[in-house]
């Protein structure tokens, strides 16, 4: 049995006020955030005072073409918790656009070509691994990050965490331009990028890849007719990830609360373009592969299609983007070359001859 209800409203506050003017969108994100980090996540750990990078190591990465590779113990003060950051700079003095990337834990996404990719571009590029800030994996709290900020935050949220800790320590360096901070990450790992980019205003450009189930499509969705997005949302039993699939498998991502809502999901006072909107009028790029059934591709259109509502509305459509390629579940080569493509024009106001309002 199938159940319609209405799609929660991006631009109607939760007394039923219409957010009548762009002036009034930064009201209405704080209170989807908020609702989203009380019932999915668990709100994020405070940020410390400060955040020192002690460098350990310097190395040529591509001596020929002066890139380089510095090797960096950040510590958050006082508390002293720390965590280790390689960043990859291009040749030249900056100041450069970062790219950070929490997925050091996956290290074939990082190949020689990726690397020379991005500093060929002129983007620097941070690294780090998200696994050393908490555990993936069901565990006891008495590790990492949950010893030093206690609280009953998801992994997800930790890892977020991280990621405004790298924005606090890179903008340290001097040759990092603070105005072109863009966060990525794949699967997992887009599913954090999203949530750091939508807390963290710091972040120009927030680039989720193959994120899948809960961040990059709707957990309740309708289809039209026609292909676009339906004035109703239906609890989806054929395809792609659910919520009583990720709790069953991987409930230390989220918050305790979000328990309450199994097989209640209709109840959510918000559905995953809620977290897309969030991001908004900063610019957002979804990478997606057709073949990426788990994850969902045209469940994730459909969220692109109701957060960019959000964008219209704020004068920013340019800001949003997605795009597909054929094969399945990866962060690759070509990836990387149309997220360089996007913060190009989208940061840089360089043309392309890219789609980036694609189908799936």
């Amino acid at each position: 049995m199938h159940l319609n209800l209405t799609l929660p409203d991006l631009l109607t506050f939760a007394d039923g006020r219409p957010v009548g003017v762009p002036v009034e969108w930064p009201a209405r994100r704080t209170e989807l955030l908020t609702a989203l980090l009380d019932i999915q996540y668990g709100h994020l750990p405070p940020a410390p005072e400060t955040v020192s990078a002690y460098p350990l190591y310097t190395y040529a990465i591509f001596q020929e073409e002066g890139v380089t590779g510095t090797h960096y113990r950040l510590t958050a003060h006082p508390g002293g918790y720390a965590f280790h950051l390689q960043v990859v700079m291009p040749a030249g003095e900056g100041p450069f656009p970062l790219i950070i990337d929490g997925d050091g834990c996956w290290r074939k996404t990082l190949t020689d070509d990726v690397l020379r990719a991005v500093a060929g571009r002129g983007y620097a590029l941070a690294i780090f691994n998200r696994v050393e800030i908490v555990p993936d994996r069901l565990t006891p709290r008495d590790t990492g990050l949950y010893t030093a900020y206690p609280g009953e935050y998801g992994a997800l949220a930790a890892w977020a965490w991280a990621y405004h800790r790298v924005v606090d320590a890179t903008s340290q360096l001097g040759a990092i331009d603070l105005e072109r901070i863009i966060v990525t990450g794949h699967s997992r790992g887009g599913k954090t990028a999203l949530l750091a980019g939508a807390t963290d205003e710091r972040i120009a450009l927030t680039a989720p890849n193959n994120s899948g189930c809960g961040w990059g499509r709707l957990l309740l969705w309708y289809p039209r007719a026609d292909g676009g997005l339906g004035a109703g949302r239906q609890i989806e039993t054929a395809a792609g990830e659910r919520l009583a699939d990720l709790l069953r498998n991987i409930p230390y991502w989220f918050a305790p609360r979000l328990r309450d809502y199994l097989d209640r999901e209709a109840e959510l006072p918000f559905d995953q373009h809620s977290l897309k909107a969030a991001v908004a009028p900063r610019a957002l790029l979804s990478t997606e592969a057709r073949g990426d059934h788990w994850a969902s591709p045209h469940g994730t259109r459909l969220t692109h299609e109701a957060a960019r509502e959000v964008y219209r509305f704020l004068g920013a459509e340019s800001r949003i983007g997605i795009y597909y390629r054929d094969g399945g579940h990866a962060h690759n080569l070509a990836d990387w070359h149309t997220l360089l493509d996007f913060a190009d024009t989208a940061l840089n106001g360089k043309p392309t001859t890219r789609d980036f309002d694609m189908h799936p």
